[in-house]
């Protein structure tokens, strides 16, 4: 969330803000007013606390009789009314949390405003795109065609949205996991296995709750959350902790199943490429705040290394103010191109909280052993989404004959194996 500060002293800038990200002003509104109120009480209450606590000490001094009964009644009503207005503090706190919380972050001055992904900027390409001697099949035709993914039996089980890998297709998704992981440990991650499933707070942390909440999954009974990313329980191991200096950076990375409703808003609805379940490797950085902008860079180049080792040509591109996510303040997609579908599939966002998940999360660092505390900057980055890769993979690799050429650097991971057929 926004420190409180920035909102009131440059209300027209969140004002301009909030217009470029399409998010409705009305919540500034309503924010400036019960914070007008708010404070205008605090300040009543803090005279009234005065005058009791002056009045309350006369008192005590006073001999019995009418001007002191008076002044004990008045002092009554003064508390009576101290009462009421921190009654109404408290509604009014409530809220101005609610406002705060569903503002989003402050774009960097480089993100480029714009409505919507059409208006995204194009940083650069990688690769080649094949050219085809024959007519490529899209990816859910080759792993039916290979029965290494099943559609049908998947929707049996949980229902449309869901699929289910099996034979070599299975082997290919560990494979890709296992490649992902050991080239995050490589670059400096710490490889951690948080629990698949969330709590409110964790959710409220980084910013999913309660601005996706119908998104995500939720568990009534135990009132938890599946993790909607890995994200989640990798930043929030941290929440309510205060750093020292030298323990950053911290950088974690970890595999996990990840869970979204939000299928259902898109047409594109046939294969992999939405689905309610799906693995991803999530990388996750804790840094000092004047490095945040910098790590970003290197966080893209950690991500763009597995997409270059798995040589799938793809895209990367600085989203504009209307397309970034509600926490971000930068992000860079990287789109893996899918040739018989003609299309850049999302595989990895990677993105700059700056401060805004640390104050959610109460994340701090201490600057020296004297000195106040300061909240951190939080970064992540998928690395990477699994389903898009693997359709990527089926489609880029694919053979004349139906069978799959396996990328070289998964081949160790499956037993020497180079094609899937």
């Amino acid at each position: 969330m926004l420190d409180v500060n920035i909102i009131r002293s440059e209300p027209e800038m969140i004002r301009s803000m909030l217009v470029s990200r399409n998010a409705d002003t009305e919540i500034l509104d309503r924010f400036l007013e019960a914070d007008e109120e708010w404070r205008k009480l605090t300040g009543d209450n803090n005279e009234l606390r005065k005058i009791r606590n002056k009045v309350s000490a006369e008192i005590a001094k006073m001999p019995k009789g009418p001007d002191k009964d008076a002044k004990i009644s008045e002092m009554r009503d003064t508390g009576e009314k101290i009462k009421q207005n921190d009654a109404r503090m408290a509604e009014l706190d409530s809220v101005r949390e609610d406002c705060v919380l569903n503002i989003p972050n402050i774009p960097h001055e480089s993100v480029p405003i714009g409505k919507d992904s059409t208006e995204n900027a194009v940083i650069y390409e990688w690769g080649e795109k094949r050219t085809f001697n024959f007519k490529p099949k899209e990816h859910w035709e080759i792993g039916e065609g290979l029965d290494i993914i099943d559609f049908e039996r998947g929707a049996k089980v949980a229902g449309s949205g869901f699929y289910c890998l099996k034979g070599d297709g299975a082997r290919l998704e560990r494979a890709l996991i296992n490649f992902f992981l050991d080239v995050h440990r490589k670059q400096g991650y710490t490889e951690v296995f948080p629990p698949v499933v969330v709590n409110t707070a964790s959710v409220t942390g980084t910013g999913q709750y309660p601005n996706l909440k119908d998104d995500m999954y939720f568990i009534e009974k135990d009132e938890l959350y599946l993790n909607p990313t890995a994200e989640v329980p990798l930043t929030n191991l941290l929440r309510d902790e205060i750093l020292a200096k030298e323990d950053l950076p911290i950088l974690y990375t970890a595999y996990l199943p990840s869970f979204r409703r939000e299928v259902g808003k898109h047409a594109d609805t046939k294969g992999i490429i939405r689905v309610h379940e799906f693995n991803k490797v999530e990388m996750v950085r804790f840094v000092l705040p004047e490095t945040s902008y910098d790590t970003l860079e290197i966080l893209r180049k950690n991500a763009e290394d597995i997409i270059q080792a798995l040589g799938l040509p793809y895209r990367v591109l600085l989203l504009c103010t209307g397309d970034m996510s509600f926490s971000c303040s930068k992000c860079y997609d990287l789109e893996i191109y899918a040739p018989a579908k003609d299309a850049w599939l999302e595989a990895s966002s990677c993105s700059n909280f700056t401060d805004f998940q640390a104050r959610r999360t109460r994340i701090k660092y201490r600057p020296e052993p004297h000195l106040k505390s300061e909240f951190i900057h939080t970064l992540n980055g998928s690395g990477l989404a699994l389903p898009r890769t693997m359709v990527a993979i089926l489609e880029n690799y694919q053979n004349e004959d139906g069978s799959v050429t396996i990328p070289e650097v998964l081949r160790p991971y499956m037993g020497g194996q180079e094609r899937i057929g």
